[in-house]
């Protein structure tokens, strides 16, 4: 069995939905700071079967959770300070998206106007269905373009 040590300082990104760590690394920007990370991928799940864990010593504030919610709204945030789970964040669906994903509308103003910000509103709860708030183009969970 794979052991993987607490953390002292940080947060347990658990209940990610397996192969999606990754994504999740590089959407958070984690490959661009300073801190520790460990990827638990297909780690055995009694309730999702399989399933991806992210543990991160970093700044909670370092957390973009609309990009979490975005991704998957169902994944467990646990706040670790002296190495104990302190706090349990909950994910909401954001009712807007700013400069977290780019618009692949090759009509959109957006595409023409560099400098305009991605902003992406929540058109469909129900189906979490986000659309650009521009030219409305539905944004799509199958490609991820993240802003950089």
């Amino acid at each position: 069995m794979l052991n993987v040590g607490k953390i002292e300082e940080g947060f347990v990104l658990d209940h990610i939905q397996a192969g999606k760590s990754l994504t999740l690394y590089y959407n958070l920007g984690l490959d661009k700071k300073d801190c520790t990370v460990a990827m638990i991928m297909n780690a055995k799940s009694g309730k999702m079967g399989k399933k991806d864990i992210l543990k991160v010593e970093c700044d909670i504030d370092d957390l973009n959770m609309d990009i979490l919610a975005v991704v998957d709204h169902n994944i467990t945030v646990n706040v670790v300070k002296d190495g104990e789970i302190v706090e349990k964040k909950e994910l909401v669906l954001p009712k807007e998206i700013h400069n977290v994903f780019k618009c692949k509308n090759p009509r959109c103003i957006t595409s023409i106007e560099q400098g305009l910000p991605h902003i992406f509103v929540l058109a469909d709860e129900k189906k979490e269905v986000y659309r650009c708030k521009y030219c409305e183009e539905k944004y799509s969970q199958r490609v991820k373009t993240v802003v950089q």
